[in-house]
């Protein structure tokens, strides 16, 4: 079982950077995330920290180690700011402790309450274990990009779109 004491979650910071990296340059983390290669990987950090400056990214520490990140995308557009895309990425030694799920309840928390948002949607690889962690959390699967991903060797994956609504409505 999770201590909370053991936990940290605060707005993301420069030298993050070099976690979420190293995650994402693991090829069987890589697999579920859009980016190819190192340079894509190091202009997604960039754009992350873009996010931070908005207080719209957090890391995760769990017994003083980075755990996992994410942020929400904020839109600029006023018709646009009730709802927003969020990515996740837990570290793969931390998985299966339930940690993923308090970033995600910590990140619902701020998009609803410092935000603003009333609708958190995100996108999710077909085969991507991470879905039952979004079921359980209650978002429900709105429609699909067919072969949206196509991974080397020409396999393509579905992208599955999710959304939940943070003031109850559906």
């Amino acid at each position: 079982m999770i201590d909370d004491k053991d936990i940290e979650i605060r707005v993301m910071v420069e030298a993050d950077r070099f976690f979420f990296i190293r995650w994402l340059l693991d090829p069987d983390v890589l697999r579920w995330y859009p980016m190819n290669n190192l340079k894509e990987i190091e202009d997604a950090s960039r754009m992350w920290l873009t996010y931070a400056r908005m207080g719209a990214a957090y890391t995760m520490l769990y017994k003083g180690e980075v755990a996992g990140m994410t942020l929400i995308y904020l839109s600029p557009y006023e018709k646009l700011k009730h709802q927003a895309l969020f990515p996740i990425i837990v570290d793969e030694k931390q998985r299966g402790k339930g940690l993923g799920t308090k970033l995600m309840h910590y990140m619902m928390h701020e998009a609803k309450h410092t935000h603003g948002i009333s609708l958190l949607h995100l996108e999710v690889y077909e085969g991507n274990p991470a879905k039952r962690l979004y079921e359980r959390l209650g978002f429900t699967e709105y429609g699909r990009h067919l072969k949206f991903f196509k991974e080397e060797g020409g396999k393509y994956r579905d992208k599955i779109l999710m959304e939940i609504s943070l003031d109850g409505r559906t």
